[in-house]
């Protein structure tokens, strides 16, 4: 009888320290991870789901993070074929979080792609305060290389893209 409970306890004690985890900012901006409530004053507060031991993480690297603050990526495209399809699945592949633009179902869009780069014709790349016309890979990836991207992401691409709001 002793034994079959000190078995059963063993067997739950795992069970019994799988506990909440929280995750917040503080005043500074340093990131801090615990199994207690966060104080008051934490910003940017998540709790933390895991399954076993598996926690959920960050799926951009640190590098693409700080390029994607610095210099956001936009592609305006629409259903042009496939030379858009290759410029959307380019920046999927090698990870690169980004916006789409569609001049052709918004009047406004339109007229900010002409602005921006002459004419209404798509695909059209901004990363940062660069742009560039037309999908040409090489020249797409040294314009994301200079902006501070990395070349591969840190989680193999899906084929659907990674959007930003």
């Amino acid at each position: 009888m002793f034994r079959g409970l000190l078995i059963l306890l063993l067997l739950a004690s795992p069970l019994i320290q799988a506990g909440e985890v929280y995750r917040w900012k503080d005043e500074r901006g340093s990131v801090h991870y615990s199994d207690q409530p966060p104080p008051p004053s934490a910003r940017q507060t998540v709790k933390v789901t895991g399954k076993g031991n598996v926690v959920d993480v960050d799926k951009e690297s640190y590098d693409a993070r700080i390029a994607r603050e610095k210099n956001p990526v936009v592609l305006f495209t629409s259903a042009c074929g496939p030379i858009c399809d290759q410029a959307r699945d380019h920046l999927t592949q090698r990870g690169i979080p980004f916006t789409t633009k569609d001049p052709s179902k918004e009047p406004e869009i339109a007229v900010e792609l002409k602005k921006l780069a002459g004419a209404v014709e798509v695909p059209v790349i901004v990363v940062g305060k660069t742009h560039q016309k037309g999908f040409e890979a090489g020249s797409w990836d040294s314009l994301l290389d200079s902006a501070g991207y990395p070349k591969t992401p840190l989680i193999p691409a899906k084929r659907n893209p990674i959007t930003q709001p």
